[in-house]
C-alpha cells in the first residue's frame, strides 16, 4: 500500500499519509493514481470535513517523481503536447475543496509542490527543507515553480527553482517567507496539523468550503493562465530522458547549503 487513509469519525478529520518511506515517498504510478482516487471519494465522504496530508517515516514529506517510474510515462513527440503524471494528485485537481493541511517532516521537493501548492497551509517540523531540483538534472520546473509562486514571493520562488539541488530552504525560512504558516519541534507537525484540522472541521461545513473557494478564487485567474504555458515550456526546455538520467546518476548528496 502506497498510501493510507485514516478517518477520526468524532473530530471529521482524515489523516492521508503518503506510505513509500523507503524511497522518501517519491511518487510512482501506483501512488499517483491512489492518490487522485482518494481526493475523489473523499468529495463524497460527509464524515470527513477536513484533511491532513503527511509523508511516512521522517525523512521525507515527498521527493516527487520517483525516478525509476518516469520512463513508464510516454510522451507525445509534439513539443506543443506533455502528459504530466502529477498534474492530478491534489486535491484541486480532483474537485475536492474541503480544507487540507499539509504536514511537513524532512525534505519536501520537485513533485512535492503540487500537494504543498494545493494546500490551504503548510505546517513543517524545524528540520524540513524545501528544494527542487528539476534544473540541476536539465528539467524545467513549470508547474511547480507556478504552484510555489503563488505560496511565497516571486523572487524567493525564483531563487529555489534556479538553484536546483544546490540550496535547500530551511522551514524557519519558509516560514519567514510564507511558505510554512507554523513551525513545531521535529516530528511534532503532524500533531499541530490535525490540532488545527479538528478546528477547522469543528465549523460549520458550508461555511469552511466557501471560505476556501473565495480564497482561491483570489488567484485562480493568474494560475489557471500560467498553467496553461507550461507544458509548452517543459516540451521545449527538457533535456532528453538519458541525458537527464546521467546527471541524476552522477548526482553528489550533500552538496548543498541550507538557508
Amino acid at each position: 500500500m502506497t498510501v493510507r487513509l485514516t478517518t477520526d469519525k468524532d473530530t471529521g478529520v482524515a489523516l492521508l499519509t503518503l506510505d513509500r518511506p523507503e524511497k522518501l515517498n517519491a511518487i510512482d504510478a501506483d501512488m499517483a493514481d491512489r492518490l487522485g482516487r482518494i481526493w475523489r471519494e473523499l468529495r463524497f465522504d460527509d464524515t470527513v470535513r477536513a484533511v491532513v496530508v503527511t509523508g511516512a517515516g521522517g525523512r521525507a514529506f515527498c521527493t516527487g517523481l520517483d525516478r525509476d517510474t518516469a520512463a513508464e510515462v510516454p510522451q507525445p513527440s509534439s513539443p506543443y503536447a506533455i502528459d504530466d503524471p502529477l498534474l492530478s494528485i491534489g486535491p484541486k485537481a480532483n474537485d475536492l475543496w474541503k480544507p487540507v493541511i499539509a504536514a511537513v517532516d524532512g525534505m519536501a521537493c520537485g513533485g512535492a509542490f503540487y500537494l504543498l501548492g494545493e494546500a490551504e497551509f503548510v505546517i513543517a517540523g524545524s528540520t524540513a527543507t524545501f528544494f527542487d531540483p528539476h534544473t540541476t538534472y536539465g528539467m524545467v520546473s513549470a508547474f511547480e515553480s507556478i504552484l510555489m509562486a503563488q505560496r511565497m514571493p516571486f523572487g524567493e520562488a525564483t531563487r529555489m527553482a534556479l538553484m536546483g539541488t544546490a540550496e535547500r530552504m530551511s522551514a524557519r525560512r519558509a516560514y519567514e517567507v510564507g511558505l510554512v504558516s507554523e513551525v513545531t519541534e521535529p516530528g511534532e507537525a503532524v500533531a499541530a496539523a490535525l490540532r488545527c484540522a479538528e478546528v477547522v472541521a469543528g465549523c460549520p461545513t458550508e461555511a469552511v468550503q466557501g471560505t476556501v473557494r473565495a480564497c482561491w478564487a483570489a488567484q485562480e485567474a493568474a494560475r489557471t493562465h500560467a498553467m496553461t504555458h507550461a507544458p509548452h515550456l517543459i516540451s521545449l526546455g527538457n533535456l532528453p530522458a538519458d541525458r537527464q538520467s546521467e546527471l541524476f546518476a552522477g548526482r553528489r548528496p550533500g552538496g548543498f547549503r541550507v538557508r
